[in-house]
């Protein structure tokens, strides 16, 4: 393995001739913009999966544009549910499944670090990432980095944008056997799980985005997210980027077999690391990629597919030709593959890859990236500029697309429908807890049929940004996981099934109940484990004492001197000093009279000794 030793998008962009050697100049006709949710084509019914023992060896790419139907994509409204399709056909045969959100994400945001606490069906994990913010006031758009290596950090403050240090390997552990698979990933999903390592990791991103968009935006806006990495991290951004569609920019630098490069095309590239050690140096691949690792033509989808879930979003692919074990001439393949998805989508300015360097060493920061990646920066998450994305491709690296496919790009209209839907009205809220709330509308009306609603969230009585929280098919949702004594604003917009969304609704404003006051609720902590240099509390039972139903409870409680919380599951943890509050969290804030939960813990660290924590109260 070679390891790095360093290490709303919005474009209207003309064409633009480049005269540099090996450029091609790309266009983009209309604006284009992340996605409020991470999946926007979770709704699409996806059938006809084909089964493994039914797989055709196609010695081509496959086509993104045929559906499975056996029909293919005509109007640019068709790309999300085949986007759905390509989505589940990658999951299934190349990176195993990335579940959606969990049923409980809390965690916080500091100009200085992120927490991530996360519970589903009983169990729960916790991590952390680093935040070094740029000069200003803020709030920032951020840049998630795997492992510390990645896009140069000083070129991305430069453009404005912070950077959060996420260790990928807390969430998905290297060096462990497929059939025991280690980190918060697994802590959740089980340890046998067939999902690799790449996208664990992606889960482990879209966890950092969703604390970021619960946190109000004061200090990183929620709207404005992109991730980069290099060697096994690059492969790790950018199946990030293709999974998660509130990415408005994705920069995997040199991510080799198993990231960008063409997998039919890896095993006639000389020297390029072949697929069978791809698969077997790390779990990173889904387990089922251990199929095709001979035969890669069998495989229903090939990486331009994946290059094509990004799209129309803006991907930046840093590559380097000098090394033959990162097998660029099939990530050139790869990327000009995916880009005849952009230039069907009318999005060609927003996809850039860059291969003609001179610096030959792994993971290095490039003088020929820095004014490209800080353009791409302020254009993708800072809405400024207008840069336009090219194909710089070493004249020693240079693949054909012709010899890898026998399908043509076609047209994509718009359907013919440029009506908006019209807005929402009547929206309001009722049925307001400390942790939730019931909107409802009076519907939209569209000439061609609606699709469906997304539900627009801002913290405050005034100010903060309108996020995109959820969708719904009907004229009412239910919003859980509030706190409780907290004012926020709710608008709803629709969308017609060409994509067109109506003007905003009006805006309902709530404020949650508070939680329970003083003398309502218990602590009682279990020591289930310690040694001389650390202790785990498990469970830390919280007990309603009153007569009535609690739909919130607060413990504080004093660390004793030099002990250091290192973990916690099950509550949103807050630290002051020694003392340590922890709050519920959506799925176990609400106990009825007399009923308790033993789902919270933590773990400390201390110098040696037996001392324990002390003073826990309850309210």
């Amino acid at each position: 393995m070679i390891i790095g030793i360093r290490m709303r998008a919005v474009a209207l962009a003309a064409a633009v001739t480049l005269a540099a050697a090996g450029a091609v100049a790309l266009t983009s006709a209309e604006a284009v913009a992340a996605a409020g949710v991470e999946d926007e084509g979770a709704d699409c019914a996806v059938s006809g999966l084909p089964g493994e023992g039914s797989l055709p060896t196609v010695s081509r790419l496959p086509d993104p544009f045929m559906k499975l139907n056996g029909t293919r994509v005509s109007a640019r409204s068709e790309w999300r549910c085949r986007r759905a399709e390509i989505k589940a056909l990658a999951e299934r045969f190349v990176y195993g499944e990335k579940p959606a959100k969990p049923s409980g994400v809390t965690g916080t945001v500091s100009r200085t670090g992120i927490t991530v606490n996360v519970s589903h069906n009983g169990r729960s994990a916790s991590f952390s990432a680093g935040v070094d913010l740029p000069s200003g006031s803020g709030p920032f758009p951020a840049v998630i980095v795997l492992g510390g290596l990645g896009a140069d950090t000083a070129t991305i403050k430069a453009a404005g944008a912070a950077v959060v240090t996420y260790d990928p390997l807390a969430v998905g552990r290297e060096g462990t056997p497929r059939s025991s698979k280690q980190g918060a990933f697994y802590n959740v999903y089980g340890s046998s799980s067939g999902t690799g390592l790449l996208a664990a990791w992606a889960w482990g991103v879209s966890r950092i985005i969703d604390v970021i968009e619960q946190s109000g935006g004061s200090v990183l806006t929620a709207d404005a997210t992109g991730v980069t990495g290099c060697s096994r991290y690059g492969k790790g951004a950018f199946v990030a980027g293709a999974f998660d569609q509130r990415i408005a920019l994705t920069m995997p630098i040199e991510p080799g077999s198993g990231g960008l490069a063409a997998f039919r095309a890896i095993p006639g590239e000389s020297g390029a690391q072949p697929l069978s050690s791809a698969y077997g140096e790390q779990p990173w691949l889904g387990d089922a990629f251990g199929s095709f690792t001979g035969n890669p033509a069998r495989l229903p989808v090939d990486t331009h597919s994946v290059v094509a879930m990004i799209a129309p979003r803006g991907l930046f692919v840093m590559d380097n030709p000098h090394i033959d074990w990162l097998a660029a001439r099939s990530a050139s393949v790869g990327a000009l593959g995916g880009a005849e998805v952009y230039k069907a989508l009318g999005a060609e300015a927003n996809i850039t890859y860059w291969s003609d360097v001179q610096d030959g060493n792994h993971c290095a920061t490039r003088s020929e990236w820095r004014t490209p990646l800080q353009q791409t920066i302020q254009k993708f998450l800072r809405n400024t500029g207008s840069h336009t994305g090219s194909m710089r491709i070493s004249p020693s690296k240079r693949g054909n697309l012709a010899e890898w496919r026998d399908w043509q790009t076609p047209a994509l209209g718009g359907s013919g429908d440029t009506t908006p839907p019209t807005a929402p009205t009547g929206l309001a809220a009722s049925g307001t807890t400390a942790t939730g709330t019931s909107l409802s509308w009076t519907a939209s009306t569209d000439d061609t049929g609606l699709a469906g609603y997304d539900i627009l969230r801002a913290p405050g009585p005034s100010g903060g940004t309108f996020t995109q929280v959820g969708t719904s098919a009907t004229t009412s949702y239910a919003d859980t996981g509030l706190t409780p004594d907290t004012t926020y604003r709710y608008q709803v917009r629709a969308r017609d099934a060409a994509g067109n969304t109506s003007p905003v609704s009006n805006t309902a404003q709530v404020t949650t109940q508070p939680g329970p006051s003083g003398g309502t609720c218990a602590a009682v902590p279990t020591v289930q484990t310690q040694w001389s240099t650390g202790y785990v509390v498990q469970p830390l039972t919280i007990t309603n004492t009153s007569s009535s139903t609690i739909t919130g409870w607060t413990v504080t409680f004093t660390l004793p001197a030099g002990h250091t919380l290192t973990g916690s599951w099950n509550g949103t943890v807050t630290t002051s000093g020694q003392t340590v509050t922890i709050r519920n969290v959506a799925h176990n804030g609400t106990l009825a009279a007399g009923a308790r939960t033993t789902s919270v813990g933590f773990q400390v660290s201390r110098p040696s000794g037996d001392a324990l924590p002390s003073g826990y109260t309850c309210a």
